[in-house]
C-alpha cells in the first residue's frame, strides 16, 4: 500500500512537471496558462488510460462477479489516491495562472476556484472519503469485478481532455474537434451511463435473475451508492449534449438589407 501510494505521489506530479517543461521548451509562444492546462489534460488522459486498462484486466479475470479477486482492484485504488490530491491542486494552479494572465485580484482566486469547480471538488472528496474506504475495507473480499467496471468509466476522459485542449488552442472549427465530440459523447454514454445497467445485468446473470429483479435482490446501500455515482454522470452528460448541439447547429443566416 505505502509503496503504491509513494509511486503515485511521484508519478503524477512528476509527469505534470515534465509535460509543462517540455511544452515551454517546444512551444515558447504559448502562455503559462496554455502549458499548464494542456499538461493537466495530458496527465488526466494518462491516468484514464491506466485506469481503463486496469479495469479491463480485472473484468476479464473475474469469472465470478462476486467472489473472484484480482490484485489490481486494490492496488490501483491506492495509486489513484495521490492522483485525486494532485488533480485538485492542478485545477487550482490553472485558476491561479488564469487570474495572473487576466490580471485579476489574486486574493479572490481561491474563491473563484471553489465556486467554478464545486461539482468536481465534491466528486474528488467523495472518492477520497467514501469510495476509497468502501473499495479498500468495507466491501471485504467481494466485488473486484465491479471495482474494475468503475475503473473503465475513465475511458471517456482522454476525449474530454482532447476537446478542452482544442478549445484552448482555438481549434473548435476543425473536423478533429467535431469527430472528437462524437467520440466523447459515445464513450461517456457507454462507460459512465450504460456502465451501471451492465453491472446490474452481470450480477443478474451470475445469480440467474433478470435485470429488473436485481435492484430488489441486492442491499439497499448498493442501490444508493450507485445512485450517488450515476447522478453527476447524467448531469455532465447533459452538459456535453448541450455543447454538442451548439457545435452542430447551422450558422445563422444573414438577413439582407
Amino acid at each position: 500500500m505505502l509503496l503504491t501510494l509513494a509511486w503515485g505521489a511521484l508519478f503524477f506530479p512528476g509527469l505534470f512537471a515534465l509535460c509543462t517543461w517540455a511544452l515551454r521548451r517546444s512551444r515558447p509562444e504559448w502562455t503559462n496558462i496554455d502549458c499548464v492546462m494542456i499538461s493537466t489534460r495530458i496527465v488526466s488522459s494518462v491516468q484514464a488510460v491506466l485506469a481503463t486498462g486496469s479495469g479491463i484486466i480485472i473484468i476479464r479475470s473475474c469469472n465470478n462477479v462476486i467472489t473472484d479477486r484480482h490484485w489490481l482492484a486494490r492496488e490501483y485504488v491506492w495509486f489513484l489516491v495521490p492522483y485525486m490530491i494532485y488533480d485538485s491542486y492542478a485545477m487550482y494552479l490553472c485558476e491561479w495562472y488564469r487570474a495572473t494572465d487576466q490580471k485579476r485580484n489574486r486574493s479572490s482566486t481561491f474563491r473563484n476556484f471553489l465556486s467554478q469547480n464545486r461539482l468536481m471538488i465534491t466528486h474528488h472528496v467523495f472518492i477520497l472519503l467514501v469510495l476509497v474506504p468502501v473499495a479498500q475495507r468495507l466491501r471485504g473480499d467481494l466485488g473486484d469485478f465491479f471495482v474494475g467496471c468503475i475503473f473503465t468509466a475513465e475511458l471517456s476522459t482522454p476525449f474530454v481532455s482532447l476537446g478542452r485542449i482544442l478549445i484552448q488552442l482555438k481549434q473548435q472549427h476543425t473536423l478533429l474537434y467535431k469527430v472528437n465530440g462524437i467520440l466523447t459523447l459515445t464513450t461517456f454514454f457507454c462507460c459512465r451511463i450504460l456502465l451501471f445497467p451492465f453491472m446490474y445485468w452481470s450480477y443478474g446473470q451470475q445469480q440467474g435473475i433478470s435485470l429488473i429483479q436485481v435492484p430488489f435482490n441486492i442491499p439497499f446501500h448498493c442501490n444508493l451508492a450507485n445512485a450517488f455515482l450515476i447522478a453527476p454522470q447524467i448531469y455532465w452528460f447533459s452538459l456535453l449534449c448541450k455543447k454538442a448541439a451548439r457545435l452542430f447547429d447551422p450558422p445563422p443566416t444573414k438577413k439582407d438589407g
